[in-house]
């Protein structure tokens, strides 16, 4: 059931806003009568978000933002706490590919780039939220980690190592946190079509094997967007009070087999 204001009087912070995980997540929690802050680096596409959000009668501000700065992430959670006096949610969602090479021929350069937006984003953002939750004794935090942090197959070696991080990194800041009411969880997205993805999705499209995507997982399609904001509009709610520390797959089911090549018919 949606929009009965399970966020009413809530404050959110959502990064990646401008596509994908990040703007269904927006549109969502809008209409569960959040106020939101969302950023990203695509400004005009953070502008669309906006408007949508607002079509959902939403009251929402946007920055654009580039996570990898601690800077411009601490300059966030301060526009979130001096525009709505704030911040009960954050959701920690930008996130990056890098590149698909074999492993010799992967640059240093890339892996960086992967773990200052994956990880190090995150680590800002939690860092810089962190003394508000705690002084106010309360507030969640969700991650976007991925499967490729769970199992290889599912990611490049830069990008999965990134979301394993992510999910250790959920983990140690719920216990350094949950002393004062702050929650710490993370979501694992398999395959979801989003703009990350839209590769992957254009070249099966063109060489006709669409059918193909999603169907090694249990439930033999893939994800939309919105399949998984709803788990982070779950763990950022009040019906998630008592979960913290936690890594919730959203994945029609790849992460409950062995899914090994040829095991599946």
């Amino acid at each position: 059931m949606t929009g009965v204001g399970r966020l009413q009087g809530k404050a959110a912070v959502i990064t990646g806003a401008a596509s994908g995980i990040g703007r269904a997540a927006a549109v969502l929690f809008a209409m569960e009568k959040a106020k939101l802050v969302l950023a990203d680096l695509d400004e005009a596409a953070l502008q669309e978000t906006l408007g949508m959000v607002k079509k959902e009668g939403g009251e929402a501000i946007i920055k654009k933002t580039n996570v990898a700065l601690e800077q411009e992430m601490k300059e966030l959670i301060d526009l979130a706490i001096k525009q709505y006096g704030r911040v009960d949610i954050l959701c920690n969602n930008a996130g990056i590919t890098g590149h698909m090479t074999d492993l010799e021929r992967q640059d240093a350069d890339d892996w960086l780039k992967v773990f200052n937006v994956n990880v190090m984003g995150a680590v800002f953002g939690t860092k810089h939220v962190a003394a508000h939750m705690q002084e106010r004794r309360s507030g969640a935090i969700v991650n976007t980690a991925s499967v490729a942090g769970v199992r290889s197959g599912a990611g490049g070696n830069a990008y999965s190592a990134s979301k394993a991080a992510i999910i250790n990194f959920t983990q140690t800041s719920a216990c350094d946190l949950g002393g004062y009411n702050v929650r710490v969880n993370a979501v694992c997205p398999g395959l979801i079509e989003t703009g990350m993805t839209k590769p992957v999705f254009d070249y099966a499209r063109k060489v006709g094997k669409e059918e193909k995507l999603g169907s090694r997982c249990e439930l033999r399609r893939y994800g939309l967007p919105v399949e998984v904001a709803y788990a982070i509009l779950f763990l950022a709610s009040d019906e998630a009070s008592y979960i913290t520390g936690q890594a919730l797959p959203v994945d029609g089911g790849n992460t409950a087999s062995l899914n090994l090549p040829g095991m599946k018919v």
